[in-house]
This record gives structure tokens, C-alpha cells and sequence, in this order.
């Protein structure tokens, strides 16, 4: 077992250089990377955040809480949830084990990734139909604190599984004509969306 024994050098940065390093330009940014879903999802966080705020400034400032910005939050949340869960989706960045693909053999691992991606569309699918089953039960129901129905949270929740069967199905189809997926290869797809 060999040991770098070279010494790390530390320059020494004036203030100066420092503060100069503030007057290169910030490259430009680029949007092209999110979805709609993003957008939703960010819109959604930030009511979910204004009705946070909210109650904590009317229950500890006012100490007289507005009921409703509870439930709002809690079906923000829902939203962020779900529709968060696309992203993860569309990026190939759920929880996923690829320990097992480093011993097996290529054939047999691209396999068991397309196995995946084909376990992952049927699970999404039918959670888009169970989920508008369920949301086809509920179409009057009313929220307890806000007279607005639920069916709008259900419904996002809907899409949202839609969104995951159809990102799923393109991360599929992705795979498939690469030859290879995040599984197999994880070391590709580092810095980078799948």
C-alpha cells in the first residue's frame, strides 16, 4: 500500500484577489433542465411555506391561529410529495441498489435493469389507476377548514403518478436504446440527469 507523503502546498490569497474573484461574470442560467412538473412542485412548496409561516406568526405572535393554514399546508405537502416524486422519476433518483450489478455479468445485468424498468412502469401504471379509482370515490368532498374541494389535491395526485408512468416509460426507452441504465453504470450518469 503506497502513502503520498508530498506535503500540500497552501498559497496565501490576499483580500484583494479574493474580492476580484466576485467581478467574473455568473455564467447564464440555464432552464432547460426542468419540467412543468418543477414548476408546479415549486409553486406548490411555497404555499406550503407561506401557510407555515403563517400559522407560526398567528399562533405565537397573534396567539390566535388561523385553522385553515394547517390543511392547506398538509395538501401543499401532498402536492410537493408526488409531483416531487416525477422529478425524481424523469432524473433516474429514486433509492435504488446497484451493489449487485458490479458482480454480474454485463448480459445478465442489462437483464435485471431492464426487468426494473419494466417492474417500475406496471408499479406507476397502476398506481395511476388506483389513485383515480380512489379520486372518482371523493369528487364532492369537501376540506374541513376551507370549503374547496378535495378532489383538486386528488386529481394532482393523478397526474402526478400519470407523469411518473409516462417519465418512467422515457427513462425506459432511454435505457433501452443507450444499452445501458443508471444501475449499470452509475459512474455516467454523475453530475448529470438520466
Amino acid at each position: 500500500m503506497a502513502t503520498d507523503t508530498t506535503p500540500e502546498i497552501h498559497t496565501q490569497v490576499t483580500s484583494e484577489e479574493i474580492a476580484h474573484v466576485f467581478d467574473e461574470a455568473p455564467p447564464p442560467a440555464d432552464l432547460s433542465g426542468y419540467g412543468v412538473e418543477d414548476w408546479i412542485t415549486l409553486a406548490a412548496f411555497w404555499v406550503m411555506v407561506g401557510c407555515v409561516i403563517l400559522q407560526f406568526f398567528t399562533r405565537y405572535v397573534l396567539n390566535n391561529s388561523f385553522a385553515w393554514t394547517e390543511e392547506i399546508a398538509i395538501y401543499a405537502l401532498v402536492v410537493v410529495v408526488f409531483l416531487g416524486a416525477s422529478l425524481c422519476v424523469r432524473a433516474s433518483r429514486h433509492i435504488q441498489v446497484d451493489f449487485l450489478y458490479r458482480y454480474m455479468s454485463p448480459r445478465m445485468g442489462r437483464i435485471m435493469a431492464t426487468g426494473v424498468d419494466v417492474v417500475r412502469v406496471g408499479f406507476f401504471g397502476y398506481g395511476t389507476w388506483l389513485m383515480y379509482k380512489y379520486a372518482s370515490l371523493i369528487p364532492d368532498e369537501m376540506m374541513t377548514t376551507v370549503d374547496f374541494p378535495k378532489s383538486v389535491i386528488f386529481n394532482a395526485v393523478v397526474l402526478a403518478f400519470a407523469l411518473m408512468t409516462l417519465r418512467s416509460l422515457h427513462v425506459a426507452w432511454q435505457n433501452w436504446r443507450r444499452g445501458y441504465s443508471v444501475l449499470e453504470k452509475p459512474e455516467a450518469f454523475d453530475g448529470s440527469e438520466a
